[in-house]
């Protein structure tokens, strides 16, 4: 039984495998989760853990189900290192890993965690060839599992739902659907040859540029206007100021530099808010 395309044995197998890990991708999901966890001031690590394992498998479900639809299905990759047998072994190990997470979740936790987690590997495993056609779904799909994973995380460890992880899922939701944009706009051309509509296919380059950016600054603004509530720690205002100036400079980038500097962007955000509520407890003493 062969699962990989390019090679023969466990080692090609395995190679073949983690190909489909783009930590580009990964790294936010998870470090979302731990973000959320960490709004609950008192974090669980095992059960942290499980939710972090949940996220993963999540992505990689979306990674190998992209992966087959773009070669097998579609025909628009050149390769892939796994065959449609690796795929779907893939697929099967991902969405088992996954349900392990929810019914361990359900143990430790309760339902409603388990009901904030399953949506995640919905949108992953539907993201192709389902939502990626539709403007509104193939944009918000990725941002939305982002939202999901800080709610997630932080009912988790508190077993509630709070202002805060509501106000950042929704703040998150809404820069990450611009920087989104943008990434589908470096496909325009392509994308409208399949008649694949994105946002840029929609409504066109220069205005998917405009709703982009329009959201980018709506999603800053609100992490101003909390911070000046006092919903959020003061010092978030430095994660949205931080963002701010890179976009300031992707905007005069060509649209695969500006979506580079854009995702690199955005981890610095999430950085700079896991300081400003790490470091809140403290805040008394300045």
């Amino acid at each position: 039984m062969f699962l990989a395309r390019h090679g023969a044995g466990a080692g090609a197998t395995a190679r073949a495998f983690w190909s489909q890990v783009h930590p580009v991708f990964m790294l936010p999901p998870l470090a979302a989760s731990l973000f959320g966890a960490l709004l609950a001031r008192e974090v669980a690590p095992g059960v942290a853990a499980v939710h972090v394992v949940a996220m993963f498998a999540a992505v990689y479900t979306a990674h190998i189900k992209d992966g087959y639809v773009d070669f097998y299905v579609r025909d628009e990759d050149d390769d892939h290192p796994l065959t449609e047998r690796g795929c779907r072994v893939g697929l099967a190990l991902s969405t088992a890993t996954f349900a392990c997470c929810c019914l361990v979740l359900l143990a430790l936790v309760d339902w409603t965690a388990v009901a904030l987690t399953v949506p995640t590997w919905l949108i992953a495993y539907h993201h192709a060839p389902q939502l990626d056609t539709n403007p509104v779904t193939a944009t918000t799909g990725y941002p939305l599992g982002i939202a999901l994973s800080i709610l997630g995380g932080f009912y988790a460890q508190a077993e509630t739902i709070a202002a805060v992880p509501l106000g950042f899922a929704a703040v998150f939701l809404v820069l990450l659907s611009g920087v989104k944009v943008i990434d589908d706009a470096t496909d325009y051309d392509y994308d409208r040859s399949i008649r694949k509509r994105t946002v840029a296919v929609a409504v066109g380059p220069d205005r998917a540029y405009a709703v982009a950016y329009g959201l980018m600054v709506a999603a800053l603004l609100v992490v101003i206007a909390f911070a000046a509530a006092r919903v959020f720690p003061p010092t978030a205002v430095l994660a949205a100021l931080a963002f701010a100036a890179v976009a300031a400079v992707a905007r005069r980038a060509p649209p695969e530099l500006a979506t580079m500097l854009l995702i690199r962007g955005s981890y610095v955000f999430l950085a700079v808010l896991v300081a400003a509520v790490w470091f809140e407890p403290l805040s008394h003493f300045w």
